[in-house]
């Protein structure tokens, strides 16, 4: 995972990660945002459509392994699972293509809520650093688009697996034959989504979110259907807070099964590294500015992880 060749993309992704340990307080070894999180094993098996729409690997072959990772907002390891500022939690699916004679991998970033406080890395330094500044008030009254993620509904689900979640950016699927589709994620749980009010997210403990995986995993697989709202001719690709109309077709692209907890932990957490950025064939990223700024701040930030 190459840092973005631009140098201003990296000095911005570099202010964001720098804006964020300031908002949250340095924690060696974490996250900057998203600190508290936990791996998954499973698998994903691709629909006929997945194949139609595109010759990515994961979306052709029978099934093929993943790590994903659940997560909460902020860059607080130890923030309780009750607490409002987990919201949007996190979701990263890593499909694992192959381990010989290199790692290959492709991933997927989504969260909980179906926006993001600006269109470009820019937009969302200038928001970080507002709400560090204890000036996002002012902020928010002259930025409409961020005005909007804030006011977002981010209620607290029952479970990891009674969730859903968005990917924030466009890409474009290639198929075998050259034909080319705009889509955008979405992650659905096969139970169902289901939400805590603030009367029953009190009687929860610190802990319940990430303690309850395992009580899950025990009743079975953790499953979730990849799903992709396709654009049609005029839809903007190239700004993420520009939606699309909620007509616009969803394509069932596969099953999501999780079905144990990673092993060593606290190893893992500091190595792996997602990447909003696809780096395979068969997948390619818009013409999102946003995207090589998410990267860098990926890169780097895992960076600093690894060498904590």
């Amino acid at each position: 995972m190459p840092l973005p060749s631009d140098a201003k993309v990296v000095e911005t992704s570099s202010a964001i990660v720098s804006t964020l340990h300031d908002i949250f307080g340095p924690h060696p070894g974490f996250r900057p945002a998203h600190a508290k999180g936990i791996l998954l094993n499973g698998t994903f098996t691709p629909t006929a459509a997945a194949a139609a729409l595109s010759k990515a690997p994961h979306f052709n072959l029978p099934s093929t392994p993943i790590l994903a990772r659940f997560s909460s907002s902020t860059g607080i390891p130890e923030l309780p699972d009750t607490d409002p500022n987990g919201n949007p939690r996190g979701f990263a699916i890593r499909f694992l293509l192959a381990s010989t004679p290199r790692r290959v991998h492709t991933d997927i970033i989504t969260h909980s809520v179906d926006g993001f406080p600006g269109s470009t890395g820019q937009d969302a330094l200038e928001f970080f650093a507002a709400l560090r500044d204890g000036l996002v008030g002012a902020y928010l009254g002259t930025h409409p688009k961020a005005l909007a993620f804030v006011r977002a509904p981010k209620p607290t689900p029952v479970s990891f697996g009674r969730e859903r979640y968005f990917g924030v950016n466009a890409f474009r699927f290639v198929a075998a034959d050259g034909g080319e589709t705009y889509v955008r994620y979405r992650v659905v749980p096969e139970a169902g989504e289901e939400y805590l009010d603030e009367a029953a997210l009190r009687g929860k403990s610190a802990g319940f979110l990430y303690e309850g995986v395992p009580a899950l995993l025990r009743e079975g697989p953790i499953v979730f259907k990849l799903t992709a709202q396709v654009a049609e001719e005029g839809d903007v690709t190239g700004d993420n807070t520009v939606k699309w109309p909620e007509e616009r077709r969803v394509v069932e692209l596969g099953a999501i099964k999780l079905e144990s907890v990673g092993e060593d932990q606290a190893t893992q957490q500091k190595r792996v590294i997602f990447d909003p950025i696809p780096r395979v064939e068969g997948v390619e990223p818009s013409d999102d500015p946003l995207l090589e700024v998410r990267a860098g701040i990926y890169l780097l930030s895992g960076r600093e992880r690894r060498a904590a």
